[in-house]
């Protein structure tokens, strides 16, 4: 009786010894295991590369929107058009001064030239993204209709599309309120290069004094931005229609917009 009990004490060892092991090793792995993010790789011309990893876990809608316009080249040949120094510089526009937005064929193999924005995914709007607005970070930007009518809140929050920026300072503001999506590990004294690069008013500015003075006498070009992705596939993002502000301008005056149609 007595080696009975020996030989069930002994296996219960075996078997505590063993768990032991399993959930010490479970530790070890989720401790060392490094989480493979995709890196973006932007070469800019005369200025060099710039590398940040993506953040889907906090922003997956645009991160499959940046990587999917990215590997498609929608970037190759633009420009940052728009840099205030000590906060961040801005590029992705197709028309290279802060209006344009992509199209689902930049986006897709049988899109149209139809235009289109995503949702905007910051606290604001319903999303819990923790990713704050520090030096480095890369984030979407948006319009702001809400200067012509407080009801507009969710078109603007929703208004990204192609256009993104790199933080070049630390600014809490933009915390809850904009798209932080990735963060730059390589090239952020490239970035500081890019911040200093002589800039004047637009050229369509007003002289009210008020004018922001972000716009590169001789603009920055991106030759080319790439995402590794590891082999993940990270889709598509769910495409909105872009809010139409000369149409709701129309409207609030009792307008129609098809009586200003130029026919040819």
């Amino acid at each position: 009786m007595g080696k009975f009990k020996n030989i069930i004490w002994i296996i219960a060892l075996i078997i505590l010894i063993v768990l032991i092991g399993v959930i010490s090793y479970g530790y070890y792995r989720n401790a060392t295991m490094e989480v493979t993010r995709p890196v973006a790789t932007m070469e800019v011309e005369n200025f060099g590369t710039i590398k940040f990893e993506l953040y889907p876990e906090y922003a997956p809608e645009t991160v499959a929107n940046f990587i999917a316009l990215a590997n498609r080249g929608f970037y190759d040949g633009l420009t940052f058009h728009r840099i205030v120094k000590d906060f961040m510089i801005q590029g992705g526009d197709k028309n290279g001064d802060g209006t344009g937005i992509a199209t689902t064929s930049d986006l897709r193999d049988d899109g149209d030239d139809t235009e289109y924005t995503i949702k905007g995914e910051f606290i604001a709007n319903g999303v819990d993204n923790k990713l704050q607005f520090e030096e480095g970070v890369v984030a979407m930007a948006r319009s702001d209709y809400t200067s012509y009518s407080s009801s507009l809140t969710e078109e603007s929050y929703n208004s990204g599309s192609s256009q993104f920026f790199i933080m070049t300072a630390k600014n809490t503001s933009l915390n809850g309120q904009y798209t932080s999506f990735g963060k730059v590990i390589e090239g952020m004294d490239i970035v500081h290069q890019i911040e200093e690069v002589e800039v004047k008013a637009a050229d369509d500015a007003d002289t009210t004094g008020n004018t922001e003075v972000s716009t590169p006498v001789n603009p920055p070009v991106i030759t080319s931005i790439r995402v590794e992705t590891n082999g993940i596939d990270y889709g598509l993002p769910e495409t909105l229609t872009p809010f139409d502000y000369t149409t709701w301008l129309y409207q609030q005056y009792g307008i129609d917009p098809s009586a200003f149609t130029t026919v040819e």
